[in-house]
């Protein structure tokens, strides 16, 4: 979709298909495999209409059409080669698709399919665990507003970066080269644009030092102004690899630097952190200066592009670049980085939750530790690619490239100005024995909030200690579990203060154990219902914890209803809840002769409710109870 395109994405995937190639596809795969995807499009098309239609040719197709971000098209056929085959990437294609056309119920139900597919794939796992994303991201409230800007052509433009009172951008708007067969659009070079008193800007002018007959774009400065990074084609320096079977060139993407040498910008110099087998692109220098973002394709990542970091040493050169991980990285592509004065890393992806396309996402970095990833959040983001953004928290101004409706060309660039800064709280939370007061080390500490969206779990450190970075006004629930204690859950409310601690207090396990019961928080049901709850299967695992470290241990799950509905009814409905408790605590390793479940019905009542009680009144006699009838280790 594919700004991949006009942001000077170049992938290498002849070969891939190779096996599949035919006669009758030749032609659309040569074009295909030199990127030319409007002109591989109309030749599988001929293809499809003289009755060769195969999952392979929809699926290249579909894939033509989303290089060239025609999502209605590239639906269509995604959804036509899944009917032959089921490829999971192909699914996660499709749910894309449909997310950037708006059908966002339809698309969660393609992702679950992917998730069942690729369980350990770290998409799956971020949409596992917070299913309830979408609604989340378009309910947030507006941090930014976004407006068109007056510098834009019928073309591609993107990637402002703003400097000394000028606006760097890239562009294809140079009408007079060869066009780029991705696009059908020109090579992309380097324009600066000088804003004026009233905000507004002066038609870009190419910087014609800089700019080649490849590509060229997305500039970054060094604090002082002297040095200016950014892409070029690998062309440039005479460096491609050349396919075997096509034939054909490939190039990659490179970084280069140029210095402000008596008021003019040198041509180049290339960086070493450059590869003829990989591409090094979207340079992004740090507030101090010391380090350099970029996105890569290089081995050893966890995707198709992932963004990396390096040291700029004193000397200008470039130390040895370190994978940010995967809290940034995903099996999809993050590109864009760009780091704000107050430490914020900005970039956009298409691996993680988003509304469509490429979202851009944010998380910050301190001591080169990564915090959560966040969605910005309309009206930055939409359903369709939203990339290269950059923003000055003291002005409260930026930029943001998108190629939505209702924009002058194929990618422009929108203007941005912030109307509520983002909050962020350092959490520590210390888990400590509820009788001695010892910090714990070791222990987990997993985060969620009110929803049960998981925010992450960690183990304390030798003092104890975790720490999180968390949005401001979130409420939280921080559960700490370690061997030999009952875990505990404690609630948290964040407000606007910088930084937030608490300390989350474990009982050592034996003291749950009371007379001849394992002594839970009460584990209630829903009304008229026999499924766990998260609160549930939290008080449950404090069982598992007990039978896992008393194992002569046999339990009775006693389950008891309300009185409402009738007696047998209720004897039915306290014998499923029975049986899905035990089968719950089965699951996680128990042995089903250590636990059975038995359904007492109404039979045994806290308190005599009837007509008139509460809701919580009868809740309370929605329970279970857990009788030790075997092995009780008070009896030793």
């Amino acid at each position: 979709m594919k700004k991949y395109s006009t942001i000077l994405i170049i992938i290498l995937v002849t070969g891939l298909f190779a096996n599949a190639q035919s006669k009758s596809t030749k032609k659309a795969d040569k074009l295909f495999s030199k990127f030319e995807f409007v002109e591989a499009a109309k030749e599988y098309e001929k293809v499809i209409s003289k009755g060769g239609g195969s999952e392979f040719v929809y699926a290249r197709l579909a894939e033509s059409y989303y290089n060239v971000y025609n999502t209605q098209d590239a639906e269509k056929w995604y959804a036509k080669a899944l009917e032959t085959s089921e490829v999971p990437e192909t699914i996660y294609q499709y749910a894309q698709m449909l997310k950037a056309n708006g059908k966002y119920e339809a698309s969660n139900v393609q992702m679950s399919k992917f998730a069942s597919m690729r369980p350990a794939d770290h998409r799956s796992t971020a949409f596992l665990n917070n299913p309830s994303y979408l609604p989340k991201i378009l309910e947030k409230g507006k941090k930014f507003n976004v407006q068109e800007m007056n510098i834009n052509s019928e073309f591609s433009d993107f990637g402002g970066t703003f400097r000394d009172g000028k606006l760097y951008i890239s562009s294809a708007r140079e009408e007079s080269g060869k066009n780029y067969g991705w696009n059908e659009e020109p090579f992309l070079d380097i324009y600066v644009s000088s804003k004026n008193s009233d905000g507004s800007f002066n038609t870009p002018l190419a910087m014609e030092n800089l700019n080649t007959k490849y590509h060229e774009g997305v500039v970054s400065f060094s604090p002082d102004g002297s040095t200016m990074y950014f892409s070029r084609e690998s062309y440039f320096d005479k460096i491609f690899e050349r396919d075997s079977l096509s034939r054909n060139k490939y190039s990659v993407l490179n970084l280069y630097k140029s210095t402000m040498e008596l008021g003019e910008w040198s041509e180049g110099e290339a960086l070493s952190v450059n590869s003829d087998n990989y591409s090094v692109k979207n340079p992004a220098v740090s507030a101090d200066g010391k380090t350099l973002f970029f996105s890569s394709d290089m081995a050893g990542g966890y995707g198709k592009f992932d963004i990396y970091s390096a040291p700029i040493n004193d000397d200008g050169s470039i130390g040895v670049p370190k994978n940010l991980g995967q809290k940034v990285n995903t099996e999809g592509q993050e590109m864009f980085p760009f780091v704000s004065s107050d430490n914020i890393l900005y970039f956009s992806s298409d691996g993680h939750l988003g509304l469509g396309g490429l979202d851009v996402f944010f998380t910050k970095v301190v001591d080169d530790k990564v915090g959560p990833v966040r969605n910005v959040g309309i009206p930055v983001n939409g359903n369709a690619d939203d990339f290269a953004f950059s923003i000055n928290p003291e002005t409260g101004e930026g930029f943001i490239s998108s190629n939505r409706e209702g924009g002058t060309g194929s990618d422009d660039i929108y203007f941005v100005k912030v109307l509520q800064p983002i909050c962020d709280v350092l959490v520590t939370a210390t888990v400590k024995d509820s009788e001695s007061g010892k910090v714990l080390s070791g222990a987990n500490v997993n985060v969620t909030d009110s929803e049960g969206n998981i925010f992450g779990s960690k183990k304390t450190n030798d003092n104890g200690e975790v720490n999180y970075i968390v949005e401001c006004d979130t409420n939280l629930y921080l559960t700490g579990s370690l061997d030999e204690y009952e875990s505990s859950s404690t609630n948290l409310l964040l407000s606007t203060a910088e930084e937030a601690t608490i300390d989350i207090l474990l009982d050592p396990i034996d003291e749950i154990i009371l007379a001849n019961k394992v002594n839970l928080n009460p584990i209630y049901f829903d009304f008229d219902k026999s499924n766990i709850t998260a609160q549930a299967a939290f008080e449950l695992d404090k069982l598992v914890q007990v039978m896992n470290k008393y194992q002569s241990i046999v339990i009775h799950a006693e389950s008891h209803t309300d009185s409402r509905g009738s007696s047998t009814y209720n004897q039915s409905l306290s014998e499923r809840r029975a049986l899905t408790t035990a089968q719950y605590v089965i699951s996680k390793g128990i042995d089903k002769d250590r636990i059975k479940g038995v359904g007492l019905g109404e039979s045994k009542p806290v308190n005599r409710c009837g007509a008139g009680c509460s809701e919580e009144e009868h809740q309370m006699n929605r329970r279970s109870e857990f009788i030790i009838v075997d092995g009780n280790p008070n009896e030793n």
